[in-house]
């Protein structure tokens, strides 16, 4: 049976310290897709996630256990990379219109076994990590949490401190962004076949 989040964090308080390596390995993926896609650069994002794993080791005694640990702890690497955009002059992910728009969806093709359908997928795929990575940060930090870690708007709420409206705002406008992305990709293609 897997060890929990809370039953390693007891650990660390215990002192066995040893017992937060095994937090640092569940949780150092997701949370570097998440400095990668705020601060657009990996050297600055490897550094943010290990100051965001000192401050987290730090103030684990002080976590009160309210929501989970992955929660409270992207919120310290969303304000860590926050902070390093701040020093850098990059302000806008606070200053985005906040206007509430109704959601959209983005449909991603699945695999059925089919060589063609598998193929798009995978350009799908290539297309919305590429359009993600030049995306503004305000927008990308929001989808990588809800489509790649698959977080709750609850969960984002708690990692950003932004209301839902801006949230939803956030998540409607990145997604604009992707299907006119994915949409000009295909009628390039679509136009390049034709000739």
């Amino acid at each position: 049976m897997k060890t929990t989040d809370s039953e390693i964090i007891q650990r660390v308080i215990e002192g066995d310290q040893r017992a937060y390596a095994e937090l640092v390995d569940r949780h150092k993926d997701r949370a570097m897709t998440l400095a990668v896609r705020m601060l657009k650069n990996r050297s600055e994002a490897e550094e943010a996630l290990q100051d965001a794993f000192v401050r987290a080791y730090r103030a684990l005694p002080s976590f009160e256990r309210k929501s989970s640990f992955s929660t409270w702890f992207y919120r310290i690497v969303f304000n860590v990379c926050s902070s390093a955009l701040n020093k850098r002059g990059n302000h806008n992910l606070l200053l985005i219109d906040e206007q509430n728009d109704d959601e959209m969806k983005i449909e991603i093709p699945s695999a059925d076994d089919e060589p063609d359908i598998e193929l798009e997928s995978k350009e799908f795929s290539e297309i919305v990590r590429r359009e993600i990575s030049i995306m503004e940060e305000s927008y990308s930090s929001i989808l990588t949490m809800f489509f790649l870690q698959e977080m709750s708007y609850d969960e984002i709420i708690a990692v950003t401190g932004l209301p839902l409206g801006t949230v939803k705002n956030r998540l409607f406008r990145a997604r604009m962004q992707l299907r006119y992305a994915v949409l000009r990709h295909f009628s390039e293609t679509k136009q390049m076949v034709n000739i």
